[in-house]
């Protein structure tokens, strides 16, 4: 439809814009005003935290991936619902899947950002009605309770999520829920993998829902190989509010009488545990990959991505999990397959 390709190419023109950030460049200078101020509103979202979101999108927001996301759907004249968007801010950006796809589709949205990231996702927006006008009026910020919707995509805790199932019923709706990312190693990964796995952990700090949480290890895995890959982030801990939660989560594990290992800015501790919290990373060790796998399925509920360089169903190569393609969808939910079908 014309609409679709219309909407393709503004995508596209949005994702050249944030390929190319240069701080230095006056263009940009609203983006990183923007920028800033969300690294004063929220400490997590420091500069370079903020930049890196922006770019991978501008690296996901190419016209052959565009087209590849749009290739198995056929698109109608069929939108102008609107869609209440409830939004997560773990990590910047964390919800600008939700607000491309509903455009995508034709729908408007009525959005409820997140405290901690309320200033990004409505900067991108005025991006995309500066090079094209068809998406002025679509979409609505909102900081009160959602009214007047017709379905509902919502992010949040486990805990927020059992309010959005009773508050959200009657409509359709997708509730997504906590989930973590987990690798599987069997000791055989070169130093370049190893690093990306690094990334996988720590980027973001480790707060995104497809951050790496959880290793599984052979028995004779030697874990220095992981500590040696997490040490070019040692300076983590000029983070204030990294280094206060490796403290506090130090001091809670050994009040506790927990077995650590601890590297200085990093503690592993072996755990059957998915999530794992601020400066910790869980790890369990595994016999065979055959019974590892059976395990992977039986709790898939509770993984967002599994990142290895083995053979094992819907694995994702180490380093990868931080940038996912558009048709990697949160939770495994198709969120298009569902906004067409309204």
């Amino acid at each position: 439809m014309k609409s679709v390709k219309q909407h393709i190419t503004a995508f596209a023109e949005l994702g050249d814009y944030l390929s190319q950030i240069d701080s230095e460049n006056t263009l940009y200078s609203p983006l990183m005003e923007i920028v800033h101020q969300s690294k004063h509103r929220n400490g997590w979202f420091t500069e370079e935290n903020c930049l890196s979101a922006l770019k991978n999108w501008g690296k996901a927001l190419n016209e052959n991936a565009l087209n590849q996301w749009v290739s198995p759907y056929e698109f109608a004249e069929n939108g102008n619902k609107n869609i209440g968007l409830i939004l997560a801010g773990n990590i910047p950006l964390v919800g600008f899947h939700d607000v491309l796809s509903v455009l995508l589709c034709g729908h408007n949205a009525t959005i409820k950002l997140s405290s901690t990231d309320p200033y990004l996702i409505p900067f991108l927006y005025k991006q995309l009605i500066s090079i094209d006008s068809i998406f002025e009026g679509r979409l609505q910020f909102t900081e009160n309770r959602l009214e007047n919707f017709d379905a509902v995509i919502a992010t949040g805790s486990n805990n927020t999520a059992r309010y959005f199932d009773y508050y959200f019923a009657k409509v359709p709706n997708i509730i997504r829920k906590n989930r973590n990312g987990v690798a599987v190693l069997d000791g055989n990964e070169t130093k370049e993998q190893l690093q990306g796995l690094a990334n996988d952990i720590l980027q973001y700090y480790g707060l995104g829902c497809r951050s790496i949480a959880k290793v599984y290890l052979p028995r004779d895995y030697d874990i220095n190989l992981i500590f040696g890959a997490l040490y070019p982030y040692a300076n983590l801990m000029d983070s204030a509010k990294y280094a206060n939660n490796y403290d506090y989560n130090k001091a809670v594990f050994l009040m506790s009488e927990f077995d650590l290992l601890d590297n200085g800015f990093m503690l592993l501790r072996e755990s059957d545990s998915f999530g794992s919290p601020v400066a910790c990373l869980h790890y369990s060790y595994y016999d065979d990959l055959t019974s590892l796998q059976k395990i992977l399925k039986d709790q898939a509920d509770d993984i967002q991505c599994i990142s290895s360089a083995l053979e094992i169903e819907n694995a994702i190569p180490l380093g990868e999990a931080q940038s996912p393609s558009l048709w990697n969808y949160a939770d495994g939910v198709d969120p298009i397959n569902f906004l067409l079908g309204l």
